[in-house]
């Protein structure tokens, strides 16, 4: 669902410990994820089933046991298959306050001179108990767990980088069109609400239109137009499960000014109508 914007601005943790533990199945309202990126970084547990997900150009099927790092910046998003998975995401800033003896090490991952292999599972079996204790002690968080977060974190990193989980690049990982994607993915997630045309958003990325769609269907499996009413839709359902708005007023704000067409096409993405939505939320 739209809960986590493209540009995702959203708080994990606190300030003084910002790093936010996330469990998804198929009834929490975060299992769908929609393309978004951030500045933290982030790690996936797949516990059951299978999730096809694309981070920048590549799409991948992850399954029960593997675990997947994802780089900052980086475009990431699918739709999960009878999936459990949980999510751990982090500013890497963290592990840099009064640690000098880590810090160039950190920065170098930090300006994707060091780009972290996306499955640690494949490659090392050391990774997964510490991933396990990582996991469990923010889903716990019984006294001490801050300790044993941060201790695993460190030695997850240290993993890495002994068993050369990484590659080393020179200069910046990510694309123009990768960047272009980006603001268009801005440029949605904050004006989904208004008339947007294929002419608009591909001015946004900066390419004619023909070629943008045949790029981001490639990267997100959708058309633009496809993925902006997909994307008004996950924000409907967000609107309808936590507030008291009416099914009229979901259509209007999220820029459907046919409430019939609103419905069918609601119909088309969740299987169900808002009115079957709304009550087997509540």
């Amino acid at each position: 669902m739209k809960y986590i914007e493209y540009k995702e601005h959203a708080t994990h943790g606190n300030f003084n410990f910002p790093i936010g533990f996330y469990h998804q199945n198929p009834h929490t309202p975060r299992y769908v994820m929609p393309h978004h990126w951030h500045t933290e970084y982030e790690i996936v547990r797949i516990i059951s089933g299978q999730f096809p997900l694309t981070i920048n150009d590549e799409t991948f099927t992850f399954k029960a046991g593997d675990i997947v790092f994802i780089m900052d910046g980086s475009i990431h998003g699918g739709t999960p298959i009878n999936c459990v998975y949980e999510c751990v995401v982090f500013d890497l800033n963290t592990l840099i306050k009064d640690n000098h003896a880590c810090a160039k090490t950190i920065r170098d991952i930090m300006s994707h001179k060091i780009i972290v292999h996306k499955l640690l599972s494949d490659h090392s079996k050391n990774v997964t108990p510490i991933v396990e204790k990582l996991f469990g002690a923010l889903s716990s968080r019984r006294t001490g767990y801050e300790f044993i977060t941060l201790a695993s974190l460190y030695e997850l990193i240290g993993t890495i980088l002994q068993e050369h989980l990484y590659e080393e690049t020179v200069g910046e990982a990510s694309g123009e069109r990768l960047d272009s994607i980006k603001d268009l993915l801005a440029y949605i997630g904050q004006n989904y609400n208004t008339n947007i045309s294929l002419d608009d958003m591909a001015k946004i990325a900066g390419m004619n239109p023909k070629y943008l769609c045949r790029y981001f269907r490639g990267m997100t499996g959708r058309t633009p137009i496809d993925y902006l009413n997909y994307f008004r839709i996950e924000s409907a359902c967000e609107m309808l499960s936590t507030t008291d708005i009416s099914i009229k007023e979901a259509s209007i704000n999220c820029g459907f000014n046919d409430e019939s067409y609103f419905i069918k096409t609601f119909h088309k993405y969740k299987g169900i109508t808002p009115k079957q939505f709304v009550k087997k939320e509540f």
